[in-house]
């Protein structure tokens, strides 16, 4: 097994971390190019949006996916066909004329880029002992962020400089490179022991976690938070490319900065969750979004932005508590819980957009703050009720 600290440990977490950035950076590149989008094809911001939520959408389908087939044939293989697909999609997306072939190949690059966030972990678990999984975790996670981060200050700046197409072209020419360093450092898998394929287990262990109640909530807590919070995101990108702020591509993207603060989030997670309980924390940041998005209405940039600041940090404070209280509570088939976690995840994305869409329609930015207030008061109720339920269950046994 591989131990912390040894080359081996180096190489593998290395490469996994530049493909999570590779990933991440594929999935976000659009976020800040989506009024150029609009513009270019002549379509409505909820249809540009579609560039960026439909590849959300096959991404989270397809995670249920890639789990139970890399167990049963393997893991490295997988993630490097995927980033294979990953590369060739982005380098298609730089020659498309239409928008009708741009959505087509951002839903097939979906279906592509779910394979390394599916697989990763199990991989570090089959290789590395308890103790390096730990360290190679964090680091992997760093990862993600990284990805999301750096994707969007490409599409900002390259697609200022060079134009929509010339920016996947450029994100082309940047995922060869990583799915390379990859191939070339990803250490070959010595302890992966295959398991049979059976679809109807799977099946049945995924159904068991829908009807416990306290992981279906969770599940809506993440669904419904990355619901609003990512959307926030691609309608803000319309309010700065107009007056008063007129912003250029380069600096929308700078905005997406703004992200670093819930690298703080997630990392007092952690902390927090050996004082409080965890529903607890999720409604704290689910309460401190809410706070972030009315900050946001003060009128002026500087209010944008650090409302925005304290969103990212609510959410991933929330986001992070919610997945690991998904991974405490799931008394079998862990890896499928999480996997379902991440599905609502992901769906929530995709979807809203289209619930946000009326509400900017009517009121703009405040439209849309409105819109968001009315679902994070649902999410932090759903909180509670795990409070409340968690109260109910101590009561009992102590009846009991």
């Amino acid at each position: 097994m591989i131990e912390v600290g040894s080359s081996v440990f180096w190489r593998g977490t290395l490469a996994l971390v530049i493909g999570s950035f590779m990933v991440f950076a594929n999935v976000y590149v659009t976020q800040p190019l989506l009024p150029m989008i609009a513009n270019e094809f002549s379509i409505s911001p909820l249809q540009a949006s579609a560039s960026f939520t439909i590849t959300t959408l096959t991404l989270g389908i397809s995670l249920l996916f890639y789990g139970p087939i890399s167990d049963a044939i393997g893991r490295k293989g997988i993630m490097v066909m995927t980033m294979v697909g990953i590369t060739i999609t982005t380098f298609c997306l730089s020659l498309v004329q239409s928008y009708e072939s741009l959505l087509a190949l951002r839903a097939l690059q979906g279906f592509f880029l779910a394979g390394l966030p599916a697989i990763a972990v199990a991989y570090l678990g089959d290789e590395y002992t308890p103790e390096a999984l730990m360290v190679a975790v964090g680091l992997y996670i760093s990862g993600n962020s990284l990805g999301g981060i750096g994707g969007r200050l490409i599409g900002g700046f390259v697609g200022e400089w060079l134009g929509r197409s010339a920016t996947f072209a450029v994100m082309g020419g940047i995922s060869l490179i990583c799915l390379l360093v990859f191939f070339f450092l990803l250490p070959t898998s010595r302890h992966f022991e295959p398991k049979p394929l059976r679809v109807g287990h799977i099946l049945k262990n995924m159904k068991d976690h829908l009807y416990n109640r306290r992981l279906l909530t969770s599940y809506l807590i993440g669904g419904f938070s990355f619901f609003i919070f990512i959307n926030q995101y691609s309608y803000i990108t319309f309010v700065l490319e107009a007056a008063p702020y007129n912003l250029s591509a380069k600096y929308v993207g700078l905005l997406f900065l703004t992200y670093l603060s819930g690298t703080l989030g997630s990392a007092i997670s952690g902390k927090l969750a050996k004082r409080w309980d965890q529903p607890n924390i999720m409604v704290l940041g689910t309460c401190i979004l809410m706070f972030g998005s009315l900050v946001t209405l003060g009128g002026s940039l500087f209010f944008i932005i650090v409302g925005l600041l304290i969103n990212s940090f609510g959410f991933f404070l929330g986001h992070s508590t919610a997945s690991s209280f998904v991974s405490r509570n799931a008394k079998y088939a862990k890896a499928s819980a999480s996997s379902l976690y991440l599905m609502f995840y992901y769906l929530g994305a995709s979807l809203g957009g289209f619930y946000l869409d009326p509400f900017w329609q009517a009121g703009s930015w405040t439209g849309v703050i409105i819109g968001s207030w009315l679902v994070l008061a649902l999410v932090a109720l759903a909180g509670l009720s795990l409070i409340k339920d968690k109260s109910r269950i101590e009561r009992t046994e102590a009846l009991g």
